[in-house]
């Protein structure tokens, strides 16, 4: 097991151990949102399936409309009318018109469409007020997309727009890759679940609904949520059922050096491939990452911040990789400093903070691991480097995106 470690080391072996999730499942279109399509989707059809009205007004042949104006109407007999949704076997004749709607299919003979408000509005006959030339407002079959036109390829990840071009083929089904299945077990005889009364040396548990609604944020749904103790013994049993049915499992607390720093104990129970503890960051140094056959398992510091700040840097590359997702990768970005941060940093060290159009700012408030009220409106990490004395206002920093 590698000690002391830099957060690059570290990510590169959590990348090398984590498996990419090959299990695919089919899902209905409306499950499939923010999904990763398994498969290329090839058009069925045509679309649209055939030729269209774009407007409410009348179709007709274009030819017939030479010299039309205001002044001198051409007059059409209308021998018809078409409702988007009918089918329509009406063939037009030299002089004649049909009433149509948008989205209506047009009728055979018919070779544009005049929009309702440049005639009369006539029911047996029509007077039209301007000349059109063919194929003047007229929607062709398969201009969006022709039958055999790809339209999704296998990896993209599905958006409102993917859905509507699977439902506008008649699709109600697509393939998916599984997504990875995450456990999170929170851990620390101080926590209490939210609803209890605290008693005295008592907090309420966070953690559990920080990372978890993160996971969620990130569309990873957590398949398992428990908080306990820190008895050896039932953090063991808990992790057995955690690592029973999830690819990931990611804990908080009990991972320092501290008599109650339990995971330890509790690994070597499980038999696990300890592959490093600590990097060298703040906060979170004391994370820990290790594998149990096809597993990973990824222990966290206990305070909220410093959770977090682990969470963002190490869990967010291995669940973009086994999600085949590269939106889950965090994005770096710099920012120009707009008032100082004067603490010392031995080692890479990061601070909450908010963005904006090429500013960063610090948020009122504290800054301690285990403080979350300032966090609510910060939007990224600043990341200062090891060394550093301070951070003067005015300087460039690297910004890591939340």
């Amino acid at each position: 097991m590698f000690q002391r470690i830099e957060l690059a080391e570290a990510v590169k072996i959590i990348i090398e151990n984590v498996k990419q999730i090959d299990e695919k499942e089919t899902v209905g279109i409306m499950d499939s949102l923010k999904r990763i399509s398994a498969q290329d989707v090839v058009a069925t059809i045509d679309n649209p399936p055939f030729d269209r009205s774009p407007l409410d007004g009348y179709a007709l042949i274009a030819e017939n409309t030479v010299g039309a104006s205001r002044e001198n109407p051409v007059v059409c007999e209308v021998i018809g009318k078409i409702f988007a949704g009918d089918a329509s076997d009406l063939t037009l004749k030299p002089g004649q018109a049909v009433r149509i709607m948008t989205g209506a299919m047009m009728p055979k003979g018919a070779n544009c469409v005049i929009r309702q408000e440049d005639t009369d509005y006539g029911d047996a006959v029509v007077k039209i007020y301007t000349a059109l030339k063919p194929y003047q407002n007229y929607c062709y079959r398969g201009e969006d997309y022709k039958k055999g036109t790809k339209l999704i390829s296998a990896g993209e990840k599905l958006n409102f727009v993917h859905l509507a071009l699977l439902a506008s083929m008649g699709t109600p089904i697509v393939n998916v890759f599984s997504q990875p299945k995450v456990a999170l077990l929170v851990t620390g005889e101080e926590l209490y679940p939210p609803g209890l009364s605290l008693d005295q040396g008592k907090i309420y548990n966070s953690n559990l609904f920080f990372i978890a609604a993160r996971l969620k944020e990130l569309s990873i749904n957590p398949v398992y949520l428990q908080q306990c103790g820190d008895d050896v013994d039932i953090v063991t049993e808990k992790m057995k059922q955690a690592l029973a049915v999830a690819d990931l499992v990611i804990t908080t607390g009990g991972v320092s050096v501290g008599e109650k720093d339990i995971f330890h104990d509790v690994l070597p129970k499980l038999a696990v491939d300890r592959k490093f503890w600590k990097v060298n960051l703040k906060p979170g140094t004391p994370a820990m990452f290790s594998t149990l056959e096809n597993k990973a398992i990824l222990n966290l510091s206990g305070n909220p911040f410093a959770a977090l700040t682990t969470f963002e840097l190490l869990a967010r590359p291995a669940l973009g990789k086994m999600a085949r997702d590269q939106s889950i990768l965090t994005k770096e970005t710099t920012g120009v400093l707009e008032s100082g941060f004067s603490r010392k940093s031995e080692v890479k060290r990061f601070v909450r903070g908010i963005y904006e159009d090429g500013r960063v700012k610090l948020p009122a408030g504290g800054h301690a691991s285990g403080m979350l009220a300032s966090l609510k409106d910060c939007n990224c990490l600043i990341e200062i480097e090891a060394g550093k004395n301070s951070v003067k206002a005015g300087e460039t920093v690297k910004v890591i995106l939340l």
